[in-house]
């Protein structure tokens, strides 16, 4: 062998030995608080990841220690102030490394817009499907997310897809009326799957609410217990547009807090019927996210949020919301340390928690694991 070939096989081995180590230093440096996956997580680290903590964005900076926990995501309620995309930013920062939360608001247009001043001001949903054809709509939320994107917001808790006839704003007898986008079932998923892939051509995460239908309901869950139509009739008409958007491949679909005569007696956010009919009849494979777990209607049946989150994981739901601007963060704590318990109590299995985790992290295009 000439000395040239030696020397060039020293150097193959050295470049060889070279890039396996610093291949292996990379995939160390790539993961977040472990290289493991969530089946590896502690308790503690998993329940913190389906949960969405609420925070007012003028102190946006409170959130912080649940960030650094591993909180899935948070929710913005409260007066935006003008330099929400570098709170935004600097909140999002404490988070594990390689698992950012997702930042969530309520941009629907309308009665219901958080990011007022800071994105296109929009019309009532029902205003945009009388006025507007779904291309109209389509550009238009896709200009709303391009704008949400911008802020560092990647989750919009949108469009509402119950059907509903009243034309006025929601009050606190219909949490619905011109947030939904009409009573015509075949109108509604046009135009609410519009606006869906609207935000997602810009990169914006929608969520279809609020299964299986608030249209019709007497009574806002967020003042008192609630029932929707009787089921029977949901399912002719009030499930269509969900089906409709589960089939388009929606990600991620929120529940309502009334109660479903006919299938439940429970609000549909811990509802075991609900979830059920939404995996199995519906085949839905992405996020359930509840609705707030500290809605009047939850706790007037019993249900304080710590209570309700156990019950909602254990019926099947993903991720959990509770608490508004007027709930301290602090409550995040017990929130968390709820779910731990239960399951160290054997009321909720380690795997079905696992399983929301990799729902969760599915919707943030990040790896699971087997459950």
């Amino acid at each position: 062998m000439s000395r040239t070939v030696r020397f060039s096989l020293v150097l193959l081995m050295v470049s060889v030995l070279v890039f396996g180590t610093a291949s292996c230093s990379m995939l160390k440096n790539l993961g977040n608080d472990t290289t493991s996956t969530p089946c590896d997580w502690t308790l503690d680290r998993l329940a913190a990841q389906v949960v969405v903590v609420p925070v007012d964005q003028s102190d946006l900076a409170a959130g912080e220690s649940a960030v650094a926990a591993g909180a899935g995501g948070i929710l913005l309620f409260g007066k935006t102030p003008s330099n929400i995309r570098v709170k935004i930013a600097d909140l999002v920062k404490h988070a594990p490394k390689g698992d950012m939360p997702l930042v969530m608001a309520d941009q629907e247009g309308g009665a219901v817009q958080r990011l007022s001043g800071l994105v296109s001001k929009l019309n009532s949903a029902r205003w945009m499907a009388d006025h507007w054809s779904t291309e109209k709509i389509q550009g238009t939320s896709r200009v709303l997310g391009g704008q949400m994107k911008e802020l560092g917001v990647t989750m919009d808790l949108a469009p509402v897809l119950d059907l509903d006839a009243q034309a006025t704003a929601p009050n606190s007898m219909n949490a619905d009326g011109n947030r939904s986008f009409g009573i015509d079932p075949v109108k509604t998923t046009r135009a609410g799957l519009a606006f869906a892939r609207g935000l997602q051509d810009a990169g914006v995460t929608p969520v279809v609410k609020h299964f299986p239908g608030l249209g019709g309901t007497v009574g806002n869950t967020d003042d008192r217990p609630a029932h929707t139509l009787p089921w029977e009739q949901l399912q002719k008409a009030g499930v269509r547009p969900f089906k409709a958007a589960i089939d388009a491949g929606m990600p991620a679909v929120m529940t309502a807090n009334a109660s479903v005569p006919g299938l439940t007696d429970l609000p549909a956010s811990i509802s075991p019927e609900v979830m059920k009919y939404l995996r199995q009849q519906l085949g839905f494979k992405g996020m359930i996210i509840t609705d707030s777990l500290s809605a009047k209607a939850l706790l007037d049946s019993g249900y304080s949020p710590q209570k309700a989150v156990v019950a909602a994981l254990k019926a099947g739901a993903d991720m959990l919301l509770y608490g508004t601007s007027g709930v301290s963060v602090s409550e995040y704590g017990s929130v968390t340390a709820a779910t731990v318990e239960a399951v160290n109590q054997g009321q909720l299995t380690r795997e079905r928690l696992v399983q929301a985790v990799n729902a969760v992290r599915a919707v943030k295009h990040l790896g699971a694991c087997g459950s």
